[in-house]
């Protein structure tokens, strides 16, 4: 069974992964682009300028935050299918928590691996659809996830953003999307951070739902972690 980690541990991890990145290599600046910008966690680095660029899907919620966030030095919401992503730009690319709300997510996925360097890193976080928070997260009516959102999640958290969970959003279907791009995942984790679990309805409400699937959806994790490494040999395919 995979490790739990809490969000400190998680941000170790990545953390971790970027100084190996960097070690051995005179790097000085670090291109990062953060793809997913409702979410503030802004990699930090000793004697390494990180220069952050962000892109998201342009929704009000997430306009909101990135227009306070004083990490990016640019950013662009709209449709990640077309959005101004130079090929081959950025060490690192930040997914966090956009796949799942998403359409064409092989599509936009594609699109952000193909501004990343040879040899880049991608910090993945993301609902797994096939966990019960995912579940419960796309079946219920968003008229009704307007009215549960401020009672169920920590103040400040942007939302509720659309809730879409195509199969890339899952271990399997992420594991056979790297498979076929010739990428490498070097770690892949479960953690449990879903806005809801912080309130007992919430949970609640994941328990019953992994109790009326019979286990098929689990409630013991809504969060996939992965660090996915782009080849740098030439017999990859060219991405």
């Amino acid at each position: 069974m995979s490790e739990v980690r809490s969000v400190a541990q998680r941000g170790d991890l990545f953390g971790q992964r970027v100084r190996e990145h960097c070690a051995g290599q005179p790097i000085r600046r670090l291109d990062v682009l953060v793809a997913g910008c409702a979410h503030d966690e802004p990699l930090t680095l000793d004697h390494v300028e990180i220069r952050a660029t962000g892109a998201d899907e342009d929704h009000p919620a997430v306009r909101r935050v990135v227009e306070e966030r004083a990490d990016l030095v640019a950013w662009s919401l709209g449709d990640l299918r077309s959005a101004p992503l130079p090929p081959r730009s950025y060490d690192v690319v930040q997914l966090s928590f956009l796949l799942e709300r998403v359409r064409h997510a092989e599509l936009v996925f594609d699109r952000l691996l193909h501004s990343l360097r040879p040899g880049g890193l991608v910090l993945l976080r993301m609902r797994d659809r096939r966990s019960a928070y995912g579940l419960l997260d796309r079946i219920t009516p968003s008229w009704l996830r307007r009215l549960l959102w401020r009672p169920l999640v920590t103040p400040g958290t942007p939302g509720p953003l659309p809730t879409v969970y195509e199969p890339l959003a899952s271990s399997d279907g992420m594991h056979a999307f790297c498979l076929s791009r010739g990428l490498m995942i070097t770690d892949d984790e479960r953690a449990t951070s879903g806005p809801a679990r912080s309130r007992r309805i919430g949970a609640a409400a994941v328990a019953v739902m992994s109790t009326l699937t019979r286990g098929r959806y689990p409630a013991s994790h809504d969060e996939i972690t992965m660090v996915i490494r782009k080849p740098q040999h030439h017999f990859a395919r060219l991405l």
